[in-house]
């Protein structure tokens, strides 16, 4: 019989030490909460936003704990500035292992039935929450590919990916059903590489940009009533699995997509 390992050697599998971490989106809810649980585990971080000072404030929070960050600016759904980011990580820190994209939503501003979507409108949500993942990520797999070490990608899904709902969300639910298939068309293409791909679907998760309507008192008590476990996700909800799918915890898993969602497609 082999000898039992420590738990405290299994831990070290979800560690990041020396590795650089690439969030976009990293000013959000969710995005500068996971550069907190990233730096934590010893990663060197990249804070992407749209906004200076915001990422600067992300930023100084990290360096309080001791973590290695950089602050990058730009609009992601543009090849030139994704590009761009890539290329600032690398030349401050010399390598990328791991990029996770939260940057998305806005359904909630573009609701039309799906008969009359608007086409400007369309373009504008399909691109926040598709080609704002897949720019930065392409650049980044070159990154990682040319390092030679393989390395973790983590998309930002949505269970209404794999859900419809009445409410005029066709450019939405068109755009994150795609960035699942691309989740798993990318972990194809890019295992020989001994990079993964995988993504987290949450469903409705507190944060400031779905603060308007979870501020609904009947809109939340219902979608509470619908999810088994009776509750919203919270931030710290999305670390756990976030953790697992960008460490060596993970490394014969790729081209999946775990739905965090208190067990709401489970009764779908």
């Amino acid at each position: 019989m082999s000898q039992a390992i420590p738990v405290t050697d299994e831990l070290e599998r979800f560690r990041l030490d020396g590795r650089v971490a690439i969030v976009a989106g990293g000013t959000g809810g969710i995005g500068s909460r996971l550069t907190r649980a990233l730096g934590r585990v010893g990663a060197r971080v990249v804070v992407h936003g749209r906004d200076q000072g915001r990422a600067d404030a992300v930023v100084q929070g990290l360096r309080d704990e001791g973590v290695e960050a950089l602050a990058v600016i730009g609009d992601l759904t543009r090849h030139a500035d994704s590009d761009r980011i890539v290329d600032e990580a690398l030349d401050a820190f010399g390598r990328v292992d791991v990029i996770v994209n939260t940057v998305g939503g806005a359904a909630g501003t573009a609701l039309y039935p799906a008969e009359s979507y608007p086409e400007h409108e369309w373009d504008r949500i399909v691109d926040l929450n598709l080609r704002a993942s897949l720019l930065p990520t392409q650049a980044a797999a070159r990154a990682m590919i040319a390092g030679g070490r393989g390395g973790r990608v983590l998309h930002f899904s949505s269970v209404r990916g794999q859900l419809g709902i009445d409410n005029g969300f066709s450019a939405y639910v068109a755009a994150k059903g795609a960035l699942d298939a691309l989740t798993r068309q990318q972990a194809t293409e890019w295992a020989k590489h001994a990079i993964t791909v995988n993504a987290i679907s949450p469903t409705f998760v507190a944060t400031e940009q779905a603060a308007n309507l979870l501020a609904d008192e009947k809109f939340r008590a219902g979608l509470e009533a619908r999810i088994p476990l009776h509750r919203i996700a919270d931030t710290d909800d999305v670390v756990g699995a976030s953790l697992l799918l960008c460490s060596d915890a993970s490394s014969f898993i790729t081209g999946q997509i775990l739905t965090l969602d208190g067990g709401l497609t489970a009764c779908q």
